[in-house]
């Protein structure tokens, strides 16, 4: 039988035990219930834990997701870093409304975030660009990410002159400087939803929401 055949029976079975998610078994904070489950999940290792689907949305409507991985997660929201002129960079800056999703398979959990964008302090995208493998920075200062290319090369020669620039006349390693155009994004959460699997798709649904920042929280349970 052939996968497409197959696919339909791809099913899991999810168990969770006693672990039940009711509103009586969270934390009164979101975020601290994020933390809590990013910790559980780390012990269970799960690899790159801070993975998260992030999807953004032209001003007229087109949605796009793409896999990055969280930087921080604050009482502010949750912080991520990339190219301000990227696709989805250039998405935030029109439409700034984003949503997360992050998957911890093993422990049959998910969890959804909504919330409303913006940049975070340009000292802060210097205090994380700094802490950056060299690589790393300089394939940052370098691309044209989302921009299209004829060639590979083209992109190693970017590359290379970087990386000339940044060599000192005695062959030492000159700090990278962080280029303007890229920087972190700080996602204020309004509703955040934990999800954990249970038997027969009997799924436990936790969603927290509110207005904005200044609000508190309110607690309510989904239907699965």
């Amino acid at each position: 039988m052939s996968l497409l055949n197959d696919i339909s029976q791809l099913r899991p079975s999810y168990d969770h035990g006693k672990c039940q998610l009711t509103t009586s078994t969270v934390q009164e904070d979101p975020v601290a219930q994020f933390k809590a489950w990013l910790q559980e999940s780390l012990d269970a290792g799960v690899k790159q834990a801070n993975a998260m689907t992030l999807a953004t949305c032209t001003k007229d409507g087109t949605p796009s997701a793409r896999m990055v991985l969280m930087k921080g997660v604050d009482e502010r929201g949750f912080q991520f870093f990339t190219n301000y002129l990227s696709q989805k960079g250039k998405e935030l800056e029109e439409n700034p409304k984003a949503a997360l999703v992050f998957f911890w398979e093993p422990l049959h959990r998910q969890v959804r975030v909504e919330g409303t964008v913006s940049r975070v302090p340009s000292e802060e995208s210097d205090e994380y660009f700094a802490t950056r493998p060299r690589g790393s920075q300089i394939n940052s200062a370098a691309s044209l990410q989302s921009q299209e290319y004829v060639d590979k090369e083209e992109v190693r020669e970017k590359i290379s002159a970087l990386e000339t620039q940044c060599t000192g006349p005695n062959g030492e390693e000159q700090p990278v400087p962080r280029p303007s155009r890229w920087g972190g994004f700080n996602v204020t959460p309004s509703k955040i939803e934990f999800w954990q699997g249970d038997t027969n798709r009997l799924h436990d649904r936790v969603v927290y929401r509110r207005g904005d920042p200044s609000q508190p929280w309110s607690l309510t349970m989904l239907y699965p």
